[in-house]
């Protein structure tokens, strides 16, 4: 019962999950059969979850955020809408989202 509770409050926070995931991915300049097969995915399967066309678990999340070599916390923000993060302006959210990508670049480039 309290994992079905917490997956209807994370599907109701995450709006934009799958194009970040898919953002990460190009960061990583990884394909999605790159990243399916180390996570452990189909790519059918990935690909619909690029398209927010399913409901990933949070089992799954975990292995992409693993296999991207990003913190689940950090995937999830990146993910959240500006309105779900009420306590940060704008601003505050965007210069995050910049910071943590560059950094993400920053080692793909490594």
């Amino acid at each position: 019962m309290i994992n079905a509770i917490i997956l209807f409050i994370f599907y109701s926070l995450i709006m934009n999950l799958g194009a970040t995931i898919k953002e990460c991915r190009s960061l990583r300049k990884m394909t999605q059969t790159q990243l399916a097969d180390a996570a452990g995915l189909s790519v059918s399967h990935l690909c619909l979850l690029e398209k927010n066309e399913r409901q990933p678990s949070i089992s799954t999340i975990e292995s992409i955020a693993r296999t991207l070599e990003i913190p689940l916390s950090v995937l999830i923000f990146l993910a959240a809408e500006k309105e779900e993060v009420p306590e940060l302006t704008a601003r505050h959210i965007e210069d995050l989202s910049k910071h943590i990508i560059g950094l993400m670049k920053l080692h793909a480039q490594k």
